[in-house]
């Protein structure tokens, strides 16, 4: 198995919305803002080959087809995926499973893109099947008003069309190496994924646990409809990378994507840096 983190770019978040009802006094400390209070996020997204020639991708960034729409998040230093993947020696047709953490705008915009010449949409990846849980589908077509503002049906609407959705509704696996579970709180049907390998094991968190500084279980995102679940939903999570000895991977962090954890006296905190390229 090989494993690469492929940054597509960056974006300003709200510290208060990041760190919800954690004063600034205490997250700044932690993690970085500007004068405004922006923080610097990172998308991330996560290419895994498998020896049996499965080609994964996890989550592929906001893209470009928002950005106007998106303004207020000051994208900058945004990254082509397939430009990305082509580095890496993966031309987009040759990715066989696109797996979606959740369908707001800064996890699936890539899934889809414009033709420049009459701006009709193409599918990114032709060949792979998407991944998304049941839940989180339904959720994106009749999204709460508190979270709607995150969906644009341009970034999948053409990916069902196509027949390369494929829902789930439990937590599964894939193949061997490779486990999607489901965990509610920020969104509906939030798909984690979990790679198994003799060396090292991972766990792409999305954002059940975006940041380093969001491992604190009450570091929950004002962006979070159900904070009481997100609490339970990542000590649930917390609790298996400890146990499993798991690498996180903060899909948002701009400094640090990785690492593994460990409980001391009741509290989670960050183990050892674990260097993704």
């Amino acid at each position: 198995m090989k494993i690469d983190l492929i940054h597509t770019g960056f974006f300003y978040a709200d510290g208060g919305a990041m760190f919800g009802a954690v004063p600034k006094t205490a997250w700044q400390r932690r993690y970085a803002c500007d004068e405004a209070n922006g923080c610097v996020l990172a998308m991330s997204s996560l290419l895994v080959q498998y020896d049996n020639g499965r080609i994964v991708l996890i989550d592929t960034g906001a893209g470009s087809k928002q950005l106007k729409q998106l303004s207020y998040y000051r994208f900058f230093d945004l990254k082509d995926l397939h430009t990305e993947l082509r580095r890496l020696h993966i031309a987009p047709e040759q990715v066989t499973d696109v797996v979606l953490t959740h369908l707001h705008f800064d996890h699936c915009g890539c899934t889809t893109g414009y033709n420049e010449e009459d701006h009709s949409l193409y599918a990114a990846f032709l060949h792979a099947k998407h991944w998304v849980s049941r839940s989180q589908w339904e959720n994106s077509l009749h999204p709460h008003p508190l979270e709607q503002d995150s969906y644009f049906p341009e970034n999948m609407s053409l990916i069902e069309q196509s027949g390369l959705l494929h829902l789930i509704d439990e937590d599964t696996q894939l193949f061997p190496g490779l486990e999607l579970q489901i965990y509610n709180g920020h969104s509906p049907g939030q798909l984690v994924a979990i790679i198994k390998s003799d060396e090292q094991s991972y766990v792409f968190a999305g954002d059940v646990i975006p940041l380093i500084a969001n491992v604190s279980p009450a570091w929950i995102s004002a962006y979070d409809l159900r904070p009481q679940v997100s609490y339970d939903e990542k000590l649930r999570l917390l609790d298996k990378a400890v146990e499993e000895k798991l690498a996180v991977i903060y899909c948002h962090d701009a400094y640090t994507p990785c690492s593994t954890v460990k409980k001391v006296n009741g509290l989670y905190k960050k183990d050892c840096i674990v260097n993704l390229k």
